[in-house]
């Protein structure tokens, strides 16, 4: 049995609490200044309060960060202000830049892993992936604490700062094209055409981040699109709603401005593009 202290249970933090609970390990937390549905959310996943931080560092080998991104180096600050030199896992949705000064800034001794978790909060039928980027050897002792689990452990290609960067990659796409869905429905509305628009997306492919072997054609069409993306922001201030992302497509698309009709370009040269001017 392993010890292990969650940073702090949330709604995907429970979950995590659970799934290690589930294995046999001990999960350790801190209640002091949480609210009343966190005190809830833990004891129904099975955690074990305890009074002081200290008191769960010194008992745990293991810490899981699982917070509000915006408080990820709050959390290991609070980590590294102590004798701690277990593994510290920073599971939270943070950039590769932040994930690289956590590990730096964490005490010496500690074996920092960038931790990245995809899907819902696991339990039941649910399961989700916890993406891992570190030292071998603490990522044998993490994998162990989900054996038979509903989270799935997944070692990350690259060092410190994979895990976080597959993360912003998945959900930059994700979020954006929710937010999108949402400006174009928006759209349909106010001009009375949303069902047309939901009609037609069921029956548009839905592979599109599954299948980068289609971005050439985007790139060799994109003198095209640029132009139409800029109707399509003029369309959306006309009806009083945000244009900025369409805005910002047309500002992509430059990039690719020297791709024109070259269908054939490899998708190595038409992503390379776009970390240049490509014009």
């Amino acid at each position: 049995m392993t010890t292990v202290t969650v940073l702090h249970p949330g709604a995907m933090g429970a979950g995590v609490v659970a799934q290690v609970a589930a294995a046999g390990h001990e999960v350790l937390w801190v209640p002091e200044g949480r609210s009343a549905a966190t005190r809830e959310r833990a004891r129904k996943a099975g955690a074990v309060a305890v009074d002081t931080l200290a008191e769960a560092l010194e008992r745990s080998a293991v810490v899981l960060s699982v917070c509000p991104p915006q408080a990820a180096e709050e959390v290991a600050a609070a980590v590294a202000d102590h004798s701690f030199t277990g593994v510290y896992v920073d599971a939270n949705a943070i950039n590769p830049q932040r994930m690289q000064h956590i590990a730096e800034a964490m005490s010496p001794g500690v074996a920092v892993l960038d931790g990245a978790i995809f899907g819902p909060p696991p339990g039941g039928q649910r399961t989700a992936r916890l993406y891992l980027a570190g030292d071998r050897s603490a990522i044998d002792l993490v994998e162990t604490l989900f054996k038979d689990t509903a989270l799935h452990p997944r070692r990350a290609s690259g060092a410190i700062g994979s895990a976080s960067a597959l993360k912003m990659a998945f959900a930059s796409y994700q979020k954006a094209a929710r937010t999108l869905a949402g400006v174009a429905h928006a759209l349909a509305d106010a001009h009375g055409v949303g069902d047309e628009l939901t009609a037609e997306a069921q029956v548009m492919a839905s592979n599109i981040l599954s299948d980068p072997g289609y971005l050439p054609s985007v790139a060799a069409r994109a003198w095209r699109w640029a132009p139409e993306m800029q109707d399509i922001a003029d369309t959306l201030r006309a009806a009083d709603l945000p244009s900025d992302m369409a805005e910002a497509a047309v500002a992509v698309m430059s990039h690719w401005k020297g791709d024109k009709d070259r269908y054939d370009l490899p998708v190595a040269d038409v992503l390379a593009h776009l970390r240049s001017l490509g014009i």
